[in-house]
């Protein structure tokens, strides 16, 4: 297997290297909080324009217009993660609704949503999960009800991420109550500030409200905010899925996240010995490193797919469930680590990396059962990757 790249990759890469190093004050840090806060915009806007992000995305759209090489993009996915300097701006917005509109959109509805969402002006929610409708998304109930050229709409939203920020929601919802579950749902775009929009914050073990819920009640939207066709959200809501599960399981990402946590392996100290030197810490470090290799290698096999323009196949199907553990496991040695530092929470002289670490540890088992829980995936994995019999439904009373 060759793995090493052509001189013409070789010098993209160096020049993106040169490009974040030089232009790094630039960057935010972890102190510019809020996402439409003006450095991170700043940010966003100075890497579109330089290719390092939408890099892809066509200039009509406010993107760079760089023809399609994923090659070059995995390249400056890497130099993020070893240059460790801020990554673009993501999200709901960003990484998983702009790929679904580029894909299935109309022609209006990229030319009014992809620049703003690029650019972080235009914040998003996502309206899919609803009590009685997680893992069996297909049940949702919430309905829209056909009134002229409108939609109106009656129901409920949980687990609504940013729904607090959002300035727009992409929402399942129910427009044939009497078509098969999976037949009658349509996927909508409209505004969060649309009245008879009611968002009641969930305050998670962060003690942040990551979560949301998110009650419509007589909500008037205009039909023109389907995408795709009517009825035939699913297939739509599929493609959304399939962007956010690889966004979960960046392995550019959480290759970043291991080297911050050698980082503090390096620095930190303990009866004066670096708690890098310290065998029983390194040797869980170790094993994490080879789970971050084994990631990084599966990310060259999707990477391959899609060169080849083939399916993924169990390559693909993995992604989420071993992105959302491992992350979760890297955040978790950073706190054992840290010793009685690392049970520390909010605010104090002592904290390290401003908190991050015990924030990620317990964000994180939110992500491990959003998107589709580790439980779902491997039933996932066993039944459509490795040709397992479907797990049995229980029996009718």
């Amino acid at each position: 297997m060759e793995l090493d790249l052509s001189p013409e990759y070789e010098a993209f890469r160096q020049d993106v290297n040169r490009i974040l190093t030089e232009n790094s004050h630039l960057a935010p840090g972890p102190e510019d909080r809020g996402m439409k806060h003006p450095k991170r915009l700043a940010w966003q806007k100075f890497l579109i324009e330089n290719g390092l992000t939408a890099r892809t995305i066509p200039k009509e759209y406010g993107g760079y217009g760089a023809a399609p090489d994923l090659l070059k993009s995995r390249i400056i996915a890497e130099e993020f993660a070893r240059t460790g300097i801020a990554r673009p701006m993501g999200g709901q917005g960003i990484s998983m609704l702009v790929p679904t509109l580029l894909e299935l959109g109309t022609p209006e509805q990229k030319e009014a949503y992809i620049r703003p969402t690029l650019y972080g002006e235009m914040i998003w929610c996502q309206g899919y999960s609803e009590p009685g409708a997680g893992s069996d998304l297909a049940a949702v109930r919430t309905a829209a009800v056909e009134d002229g050229d409108d939609f109106i709409i009656n129901g409920q939203k949980i687990w609504t991420s940013t729904a607090k920020q959002a300035d727009m929601i992409f929402c399942l919802v129910r427009t044939d109550p009497d078509a098969k579950k999976h037949e009658g749902i349509s996927y909508v775009l409209f505004s969060m500030e649309t009245p008879g929009i009611e968002v009641r914050p969930l305050v998670d073990m962060t003690e942040n409200a990551n979560f949301n819920e998110v009650f419509f009640t007589d909500v008037r939207v205009p039909q023109s905010g389907i995408v795709f066709e009517k009825n035939k959200g699913w297939q739509v809501a599929n493609a959304t899925l399939t962007h956010e599960r690889g966004m979960l399981g960046d392995p550019n990402a959480t290759k970043a996240r291991f080297l911050e946590l050698v980082e503090l392996m390096k620095a930190e100290t303990l009866n004066g010995e670096r708690l890098i030197d310290n065998p029983l810490l390194r040797d869980r470090l170790l094993k994490l490193q080879g789970e971050v290799y084994a990631m990084q290698a599966n990310g060259l096999r999707v990477t391959t797919a899609s060169l080849k323009r083939e399916s993924a196949g169990l390559a693909g199907l993995i992604i989420k469930l071993q992105g959302c553990e491992l992350n979760h496991q890297i955040a978790g040695l950073a706190i054992d680590a840290l010793g009685e530092l690392g049970i520390l929470y909010g605010e104090g002289d002592h904290l390290r990396s401003d908190g991050s670490w015990q924030w990620r540890y317990m964000y994180d088992l939110g992500l491990i059962i959003g998107g589709g829980t580790a439980q779902i995936q491997k039933n996932i994995i066993s039944e459509r990757g490795l040709g397992m019999p479907r797990e049995p439904k229980p029996a009718k009373v």
